[in-house]
């Protein structure tokens, strides 16, 4: 079993899609966007690319906010 991400993991993800799904057209491959706008940002790998892309980051990033309870920071 592989561990959740955690929510600054999530919220990158979520920027990286964001740009990607910002300049993906059909005639430009993804190989160019990665190069041209994700990493000089985000240094990643074409994998790395493709593990984001089909993450469900939106479904995770509701989990993970509707778990979050307030802690006691009573000692």
């Amino acid at each position: 079993m592989t561990k959740p991400l955690q929510l600054n993991t999530l919220l990158r993800y979520k920027n990286i899609r964001d740009i990607y799904l910002q300049h993906k057209t059909e005639d430009i491959p993804d190989t160019r966007i990665l190069k041209r706008y994700i990493y000089p940002k985000y240094p990643i790998s074409r994998t790395t690319l493709n593990t984001i892309l089909s993450t469900p980051i939106d479904k995770l990033l509701a989990e993970l906010s509707s778990c979050e309870c307030p802690q006691n920071t009573s000692l």
